[in-house]
């Protein structure tokens, strides 16, 4: 019962992330050898980040050091992180498209 209430605890400072804005895209086009090609420059509200970010430092934190205030700990610096990491991923990739 206190693991659920553990995972409980840090998915709702998670949720937040997650219900946010939706993901907006922009279609382009460029041409290359007689054809045309289209990509997609995505914008993101990395959601996915900060939920696998605040997953993985949940458990991490739990683990190595152990009790609650360890795994709440683990969970807002794993998804800080997380979402630090999609973020520059997106930027990334974005760049290398021309967007």
């Amino acid at each position: 019962m206190r693991k659920f209430l553990y995972a409980a605890v840090a998915f709702s400072l998670v949720a937040p992330a997650i219900t946010s804005a939706p993901a907006f895209a922009d279609d382009r086009t460029y041409k290359r050898d007689r054809h045309e090609y289209r990509y997609r420059c995505k914008r993101s509200n990395h959601a996915t980040g900060t939920v696998v970010g605040g997953v993985g430092g949940a458990v991490a934190g739990g683990a190595i050091i152990g009790g609650p205030v360890a795994t709440i700990a683990g969970g807002v610096g794993g998804a800080l992180l997380g979402r630090h990491i999609d973020k520059k991923e997106h930027e990334k990739r974005n760049r290398e498209r021309g967007c």
